[in-house]
């Protein structure tokens, strides 16, 4: 049996979509003939120190020379050419979306991470990406041949149709890490003027990975009013987000980049009206009757679009929402998520 080294940086169990779709591939990939293990690299990644990489070299000498090594692109992007070279394995990266297309990356460092993105991509054997926005992305910006790039999108668990609050206010519904790439706080001015209307919002998501996002967060949340209508709630669990799905009456996101939108999918997997942006893959995860969309950085039509959602008579929302339910039979599993990077690794070891 093919055996495969899936490498990854930092905590895997950590609440954010890379890492879900990292578990479930890795749980899955020995249901499709690839005999797995999980190598964990030093959590700094993006930003590895000098001692990081040593110790990300030791690991992986550490492997057999005929693994197949599986590297998330939040560790690979990062790697220095010499340093990928020196690991003489065969390697398929994972890219959930380039590193230097994080919003927020100062211009000389997401230029420096565009070089060792390059540069590293062009070693591996395979490429597999979440996207065919990404997939493009890789073939027009990092030279990646088309030939060596393959879609694997996330897969979606099946769920039942969201309740809704079944009152008011209407309950909006954020998920993401708050970091800057997710835009809260486009979304939190594109709330402000909607206050005579009846809404609430709740944000589920880690709030350790950008302390400076989530300050200035709260502090807008506070400038504009709006402490009592927006919940930060932090990371949670799968339980408690499922609960939050199912009462929420309208998800939003008004992330900039998205490498392909995790949350949207299962936002549709529920049934729930959405609007959100057009950044990067989100354009292409919702299908156009299934939500209201706007372009990035926008908060004039974000807000614009919230309003039309939350109208009185509320057809624009049951007709988006019975959209989302229908799109829901058309996605993705995650065995098949796995099955596609399966073969891709499978591919690789003849």
């Amino acid at each position: 049996m093919t055996r495969a080294i899936f490498v990854i940086p930092g905590d895997i169990d950590l609440p954010t979509g890379g890492y879900a779709y990292d578990r479930r591939v890795l749980a899955l990939l020995g249901d499709n003939g690839i005999e797995a293990a999980h190598l964990a690299l030093p959590g700094t990644y993006p930003n590895p120190s000098p001692a990081d990489l040593e110790e990300t070299r030791r690991l992986i000498a550490g492997t057999r020379t005929s693994d197949i090594l599986l590297i998330d692109g939040l560790a690979y992007g990062a790697m220095p050419a010499s340093l990928v070279a020196s690991f003489d394995r065969r390697i398929v990266a994972l890219v959930h979306h380039p590193l230097c297309l994080e919003a927020g990356t100062p211009p000389e460092r997401a230029h420096e991470l565009k070089r060792l993105e390059t540069a590293a991509l062009a070693l591996a054997k395979h490429v597999v990406v979440t996207s065919k926005t990404t997939a493009l992305t890789l073939a027009t910006d990092f030279d990646v041949p088309d030939d060596r790039i393959t879609i694997a999108e996330p897969g979606t668990d099946a769920a039942q149709r969201a309740k809704g609050s079944g009152g008011r206010p209407f309950r909006l519904l954020a998920v993401g890490t708050i970091v800057p790439r997710k835009g809260y706080d486009v979304l939190v001015d594109a709330l402000a003027p909607l206050k005579a209307l009846d809404w609430s919002l709740d944000i589920a998501g880690a709030t350790d990975r950008s302390p400076d996002t989530v300050a200035a967060l709260r502090a807008q949340i506070a400038s504009e009013g709006l402490a009592d209508r927006i919940t930060l709630l932090g990371p949670v669990d799968e339980a408690h987000l499922a609960k939050l799905y199912d009462t929420a009456d309208v998800f939003v996101m008004a992330s900039h980049y998205e490498g392909y939108g995790m949350v949207l999918s299962e936002a549709l997997a529920r049934g729930l009206p959405i609007v959100c942006t057009t950044g990067g893959a989100a354009a292409e995860t919702v299908p156009d009757g299934a939500a209201v969309k706007v372009e990035p950085a926008s908060p004039r039509a974000l807000a614009w679009s919230i309003g039309r959602v939350l109208e009185e008579d509320g057809q624009l929302r049951r007709s988006i929402a019975d959209a989302a339910w229908a799109a829901a039979t058309q996605l993705p599993r995650w065995n098949d998520t796995a099955r596609t990077a399966a073969a891709v690794i499978k591919e690789t070891s003849r």
